[in-house]
């Protein structure tokens, strides 16, 4: 069964976010990009909430063309443009958008039919609130964080409402120059 990968960055207090959506504190450099990219480039699915959606495709089917365009802007559009897209939205229900599949309803049902298909891990990029639907609904498999050397204080929570523990594997660690700290876990599930 596919598995569902929250892929975010935090800050030390555990915020996704600013209080206004802010993420200007989060650092990334291309040691960071280059260890993202060799995960993102095993997978073939992303999965977004509306707004980190709109953000994304405002940005990566053309990041790759610019004259400008680092190593990995190129690399990183190339792969969005390939990657099948699952949105979750209630607004967006009926749009007809290339390799997109939009969920609007029955999120547990449609959920658990995609991680049924045959295919590698789906990684939900940032994303807060679907993050905190799926939360809720025990559908998130595992935690990708990207732990950042900053106390923001207050903002959006990675994990809001939680009613049960989630009990979690360390399955690796990886300390970045830039003081980023990368968290692999799993989630036990018994």
């Amino acid at each position: 069964m596919r598995k569902i990968i929250s892929f975010m960055h935090i800050s030390l207090d555990g915020f996704v976010a600013g209080p206004n959506g802010e993420m200007n504190w989060i650092k990334v450099d291309e040691e960071i990009f280059d260890h993202v990219g060799k995960r993102i480039s095993e997978s073939d699915t992303a999965l977004y909430g509306r707004v980190t959606y709109q953000m994304m495709e405002n940005y990566w089917p053309t990041a790759g063309d610019q004259p400008d365009a680092s190593k990995h802007d190129i690399e990183h559009s190339k792969w969005y443009k390939q990657a099948h897209k699952i949105v979750l939205s209630k607004t967006m229900e009926d749009a007809d958008l290339p390799n997109t599949t939009i969920i609007s309803g029955n999120l547990a049902d449609k959920i658990n039919e995609i991680k049924q298909q045959a295919g590698g891990e789906i990684l939900l990029f940032g994303s807060p609130a679907a993050t905190h639907s799926l939360i809720q609904l025990n559908l998130i498999d595992g935690y990708w964080l990207f732990v950042n050397p900053i106390i923001l204080g207050h903002g959006i929570p990675l994990f809001a409402d939680i009613k049960d523990k989630i009990k979690l594997n360390l399955l690796a660690t990886r300390q970045f120059t830039c003081g980023v700290t990368a968290l692999d876990y799993t989630v036990d599930r018994p």
